[in-house]
């Protein structure tokens, strides 16, 4: 079996406010097959810093996470969930996500038949990319 690129995302929710925006979204990229998700897990700390583990079935604005086509389940470790809770503020939440880029699965191919190897590889955050566009556009008026 090939497989593409894996990322994982935790995505900070504050103050505890899930709400099922991101799922028609996420969706999407399922359905069209740009993503496949491996795992995703929701944890919550309260205001004493306890971290639990929060079940999709048990919260109402998680339910509609039910629905998304996935195999959920069992890659996360308990080490992960504490890592991420680690960047969590008192009476917050967060969701894990682990997912395979399936488009980039006939490059990764590739790649990996011309015996290449990543060297290096990381995600720019939105804010750099924004200000190199914004100067590149100053500079050129």
């Amino acid at each position: 079996m090939s497989i593409g690129p894996v990322e994982y995302l935790i995505l900070g929710f504050p103050d505890n406010k899930f709400t099922g925006q991101i799922v028609p979204e996420l969706a999407k990229l399922i359905d069209s097959g740009l993503v496949r998700i491996i795992d995703l897990t929701f944890i919550s700390k309260d205001a004493a810093g306890d971290v639990a583990v929060i079940q999709h079935d048990v919260v109402e604005e998680l339910a509609a996470f039910a629905g998304l086509d996935g195999e959920v389940g069992g890659l996360l470790t308990d080490e992960d969930i504490m890592y991420a809770a680690q960047s969590l503020e008192p009476n917050s939440s967060a969701a894990l996500l682990v997912w395979e880029d399936t488009w980039a699965t006939p490059f990764a191919v590739a790649v990996r038949n011309a015996n290449g190897v990543i060297l290096e590889g990381a995600r720019i955050p939105r804010e750099i990319i924004e200000e190199a566009v914004d100067a590149l556009t100053d500079a050129l008026d």
